[in-house]
């Protein structure tokens, strides 16, 4: 049985959780985000696993970090894993849209389901789903909501995001 654990961090986005399993970051949680699954899923409170993640975190949100090195656990299917890579791969302070991430995985119709697994990204942030965006740059889909993604691309794009949105 694995073990999972969970730590809260304040942020500039509200506060966020933090859920490592077997001392392994595997998910992020926004508050009011969508798709947040049940805090009993959250595992027992303890900070320890999470030291680097959360120095990096605050690093990216000074602006003084643009790619986080850390290892994850994800779970998802071979189709989402590959997507949650392609994410990775969307330099900091760019965006890609849906389509472009599908013709980058080889499957140039697939901008729907490309959405549907961006969409199911448990670490967000840190697997920077906010970098996509709808067809001519629009603001579509983010789970944490479209405010904090415009606030995320705005601290990557060097802006003043505006302050307290929420």
């Amino acid at each position: 049985m694995p073990t999972v654990q969970h730590t809260v961090v304040d942020s500039p986005y509200e506060p966020l959780t933090l859920v490592a399993v077997d001392g392994v970051l595997s998910r992020i949680h926004m508050t009011g985000q969508r798709h947040r699954p049940p805090e009993e899923t959250f595992g027992e409170p303890d900070p320890r696993p999470f030291g680097e993640a959360i120095h990096q975190l605050d690093a990216y949100f000074a602006g003084e970090l643009t790619e986080f090195d850390l290892p994850l656990h994800l779970v998802g299917t071979p189709f989402q894993l590959r997507v949650w890579e392609e994410l990775c791969r969307i330099p900091y302070g760019e965006t890609r849209t849906y389509g472009e991430l599908a013709e980058a995985l080889g499957n140039p119709t697939a901008s729907r389901a490309v959405g549907l697994a961006n969409g199911k990204n448990p670490v967000s942030i840190v697997v920077p789903c906010h970098r996509v965006v709808g067809a001519g740059g629009s603001l579509t889909g983010y789970g944490g909501g479209l405010d904090r993604k415009q606030r995320l691309l705005a601290l990557e794009a060097g802006a003043q995001a505006p302050a307290a949105l929420f």
